[in-house]
């Protein structure tokens, strides 16, 4: 959507350095960013981009308005502000409300008038569709669930049973929400299948990426707090909690029954096993997983970056040694 940089500095809180008249109508990254466009730089690695861009506008701090050919915009935060820009130029689409003729809504199931249901939507048994929900193709809402109002259901999205939903939530195709968890007790015989009774309970603006599931709790509730933000291909087991504006990047695994704090990070392939505690604020490496309760804020991390294969070797071989020099220290110590 067009819209002015006067109109964007003032709704953003913004200093405009530049023709308030301008126009955007789309965004783009520095270097490739046109007379139409908006950019944003957050970052010193791409300060030497900024000097050829041919951006309508950048939205940078004011330290960096010097270095600036074209207009901008002046704030603190910089890619907050974009985010939120771009979103205005962006707005999501508008559905006009209603039910597709091939939709199966049961009975007992309510479903708001300015809801829109797609193509080859199934709402279950006593559910409840809220205002202005947008229910994508082929998506399953299950017995005894509540969507909040101004959810997004991008496509073919399955709520097995018993999920409530707060309201703005995004939740892209693939996502299956309240399946049962892995719940199995051994006996003589062999797996005895644990019944899975608990529910899901998702905040407001919460977004969860393509791919990603969300058990079920095995007695009481699996909770997503308000804010959460959960990339694709993650799973989050039975009767996990996490906390306000927690993230987690792709592949994120957490254990049932683990506790995760407000504004903790997990990055790619980031997890934790099940029935520990995680304290606010932390942050969870890429490829690492907490083993134990974290009680201390800061960034916990035991990966191995890639190096040459050559490299790696070496110090593999001289891993495998470290007994048999224990051993050879020990025997000189007593001597």
């Amino acid at each position: 959507m067009p819209i002015s940089l006067g109109e964007l500095a003032t709704r953003f809180g913004c200093e405009l350095i530049g023709n308030p008249d301008s126009v955007v109508s789309g965004v783009a990254s520095l270097p490739n960013a046109t007379a139409e466009s908006l950019t944003f730089l957050a970052s010193k690695a791409y300060k030497q981009q900024l000097s050829s861009t041919k951006a309508a506008a950048v939205v940078l701090r004011p330290a960096d308005a010097p270095d600036c050919p074209v207009a901008a915009l002046l704030h603190d935060d910089p890619y907050a502000c974009y985010a939120r820009m771009a979103a205005a130029v962006f707005p999501p689409p508008v559905y006009a409300p209603g039910v597709h003729s091939s939709a199966v809504v049961d009975d007992t199931a309510t479903v708001a008038s300015s809801a829109h249901l797609a193509p080859n939507v199934v709402v279950g048994k006593h559910s409840r569709i809220g205002e202005n929900v947008y229910v994508g193709p082929g998506t399953v809402i299950g017995p005894d669930c509540d969507i909040g109002d101004d959810c997004r259901f991008i496509a073919n999205v399955t709520l097995a049973r018993a999920v409530v939903i707060g309201r703005r939530g995004i939740f892209h195709p693939g996502v299956v929400l309240g399946a049962d968890g892995f719940g199995n007790a051994m006996s003589a015989e062999g797996w005895i299948k644990v019944p899975q009774v608990g529910g899901v309970r998702i905040g407001d603006d919460v977004e969860i990426g393509a791919n990603t599931t969300v058990d079920c709790g095995a007695i009481e509730d699996t909770v997503i707090e308000n804010g959460v933000r959960i990339d694709n291909l993650c799973m989050i087991a039975h009767n996990v909690h996490v906390g306000e504006h927690t993230a987690m990047a792709a592949m994120s695994g957490i254990a049932g029954s683990t506790t995760i704090g407000k504004r903790c990070m997990f990055a790619g392939m980031g997890g934790a096993v099940g029935h520990i505690s995680i304290c606010d604020d932390v942050i969870i490496g890429a490829k690492s997983f907490a083993s134990k309760d974290i009680t201390e804020p800061g960034t916990y991390l035991a990966s191995f970056p890639a190096e040459p294969a050559r490299d790696w070797a070496k110090k593999l071989g001289r891993f495998r040694r470290i007994e048999a020099l224990q051993a050879r220290v020990k025997k000189l110590e007593q001597q």
